[in-house]
């Protein structure tokens, strides 16, 4: 993969996670990066590579997110 590539995959999670971070769209970036961690898991799967990592990043950020706001 060419780093110009790498280079545009991490910009979209940064943003994901800025997403996150800012309360009034804290659901949304939720959802993105519960979304960009699920293409994760799909492609260390395809590889035979341990997937474990995203799987528990998702769930840590739906617990930080269920913390921040007890309605969800």
């Amino acid at each position: 993969m060419s780093s110009e590539v790498l280079f545009r995959i991490g910009i979209v999670e940064v943003a994901c996670a800025i997403l996150f971070l800012i309360p009034q769209t804290a659901f949304w970036g939720a959802i993105l990066l519960t979304a960009y961690l699920g293409g994760a898991v799909a492609t260390h799967v395809r590889l035979g590579d341990a997937f474990v990592v995203p799987i528990v990043v998702a769930v840590v950020v739906w617990v930080a997110l269920g913390l921040r706001n007890p309605t969800i």
